[in-house]
Parts: C-alpha cells; sequence; structure tokens
C-alpha cells in the first residue's frame, strides 16, 4: 500500500538531502517525483497526522509518494536520521486522500544544489 512522505526543514538544501537519505539511505522508493508545497500546508499536513501542537514553522517543504508501505517506510525512518522532519501519511489518515487527489497538481521539487 502507497504512502506519502511530507518533509520539512528550515531551507531547501535540508529537504533536498533529506529526499536523497530516503532513496538511498532508507532504500524507499518514489512512486513520482518529489513536489514542493507551501511550507503552511507541511506544518497543518504534521499537525494533522501527529495530533500535536505546531512546535516550529518550516521554510521549505516537499511531498513525494512512496512505494514504500507506511509501516516500512517509518522502520526505515528511524535508522537514517535524515537533517529535516519527515511525516509519513498513510492511507488510515485523513490527510491521505487529500494528498491523492491534489500530488499531481503541485509543481516538481527542484533537487538540485544551490553552490
Amino acid at each position: 500500500m502507497k504512502s506519502f512522505a511530507v518533509i520539512r526543514a528550515e531551507d531547501p538544501n535540508k529537504v533536498k538531502i533529506a529526499l536523497h537519505d530516503l532513496e538511498h539511505y532508507g532504500s524507499m522508493k518514489f512512486g513520482s517525483n518529489p513536489k514542493r508545497i507551501e511550507p503552511n500546508y507541511a506544518d497543518q499536513l504534521l499537525v494533522s497526522v501527529s495530533g500535536v501542537p505546531l512546535k516550529t514553522k518550516c521554510n521549505s517543504a516537499a511531498l513525494v509518494e512512496l512505494d514504500t508501505n507506511a509501516g516500512a517506510a517509518i522502520s526505515k525512518l528511524r535508522k537514517i536520521h535524515p537533517p529535516a522532519h519527515v511525516v509519513i501519511v498513510s492511507p488510515r489518515h485523513n490527510a491521505f486522500e487529500e494528498l491523492l487527489e491534489s500530488s499531481e497538481l503541485y509543481p516538481e521539487f527542484d533537487r538540485t544544489f544551490d553552490i
């Protein structure tokens, strides 16, 4: 079963590194190219999924569909510690259907690094 990863960070480079880490160190397969989402929306998703109040706002965010099931993704995520906050959204979360319907509408996240 598919799931989504919402990646939140203070800057785009940390989001890029986290996406790289998910693929290479977490061995997660992406079902599509990562999408750029508004930081406020990512913050709302975090609160919706975790059920706890927001501690800090992010400045950059991405969404990626995973071909990895949510339980396996969470397990792998605990082992790799990416430099961004990653939230796994599974079909059991209310936000899942909304993401499934709207994920293709978002622009691709630019994964090239700023030097």
